[in-house]
C-alpha cells in the first residue's frame, strides 16, 4: 500500500483529501504546518507529498525545497494561490504537477495515482543507455550526466528530458511533453513546461542563458539539440 502524506492546515480539506485517498486505497499521513510536514516525512517516508503552498509558519515553497534537498519524493502541489508565478516557482524547485482549489477530490486522487504510476514505470523500464551530444540517460538507474558529471534530476525533469533526447532535433509543442509526462495535456498548465525546461537547463547546460541542448522553438515548443 502507498503512502501519501496531506500537508493542509485547513482541517477540512485535509479531512477531504485524507478520505477520497483512503477510499482509493492509499495509506494517508495528515500535517497541519511546515514542520510537522518535513518531520513525518522524514519518519515516514511517504510515497508522495500533497502540499499547501500556504502554510502557516514555514511556507510550502520552503518546505518543497527542504524536500529537495535530501529526497526525491513527488510533490503535488495543492494551493488556492491564482498567481501562476507561485505555481510555476513550485514546478521549479522539483515538484511534480499541482491542483488549484477548490479541486476536485476525484481529480486529486487521479493525479496522485498518475505520478505514482509514472514512478513505478520509472523504475521498472529497462531501456538502454541513451547518449546524445554530451548527455547520457539510463533509464534503468534513472542517472543523468552531463560530460560524465552526474545530475540530479526529479521524476518529472528526468521523463521531459528523456522524451526529448530520445528524437533529438524533432519539435514538441508544450502539449506534447505534458501529454509525455503527465498522461494528458491540459492546456491551462502548458506555461508548467516553462518551469520545467527552466530547471533542467540549470541543472544541466553550461550557460543557461544561452543554451545548447534545450532549445526553444519560438511559438511552438522545444527540442533537443541534435548536433
Amino acid at each position: 500500500m502507498k503512502t501519501v502524506l496531506v500537508v493542509d492546515d485547513e482541517p477540512k480539506i485535509a479531512a477531504l483529501a485524507r478520505d477520497y485517498l483512503e477510499h482509493a486505497g492509499f495509506a494517508v499521513i495528515v500535517a497541519g504546518d511546515g514542520p510537522g510536514a518535513l518531520a513525518l516525512a522524514r519518519s515516514r517516508r511517504p510515497d508522495l507529498v500533497v502540499l499547501d503552498l500556504g502554510l502557516p509558519g514555514l511556507d510550502g515553497l520552503d518546505v518543497a525545497r527542504t524536500l529537495r534537498r535530501t529526497s526525491d519524493v513527488p510533490i503535488l502541489m495543492l494551493t488556492a494561490r491564482t498567481d501562476e508565478a507561485d505555481r510555476i516557482a513550485g514546478l521549479e524547485l522539483g515538484a511534480d504537477d499541482y491542483v488549484t482549489k477548490p479541486f476536485s477530490p476525484r481529480e486529486l486522487v487521479a493525479r496522485v495515482r498518475a505520478i505514482l504510476r509514472r514512478v513505478d514505470l520509472a523504475t521498472l523500464q529497462a531501456d538502454a543507455p541513451i547518449r546524445v551530444l554530451d548527455v547520457e540517460l539510463d533509464p534503468t538507474r534513472m542517472r543523468a550526466s552531463v560530460a560524465g558529471r552526474p545530475v540530479d534530476l526529479t521524476l518529472t525533469e528526468f521523463t521531459l528530458l528523456a522524451t526529448l533526447v530520445r528524437q533529438p532535433g524533432r519539435v514538441f509543442t508544450r502539449s506534447q511533453l505534458l501529454d509525455a509526462i503527465h498522461g494528458v495535456a491540459f492546456e491551462a498548465y502548458e506555461r508548467a513546461i516553462d518551469g520545467h525546461v527552466k530547471n533542467l537547463r540549470r541543472k544541466l547546460e553550461p550557460d543557461p542563458a544561452h543554451p545548447r541542448y534545450l532549445q526553444t522553438v519560438h511559438g511552438v515548443g522545444y527540442r533537443f539539440a541534435d548536433a
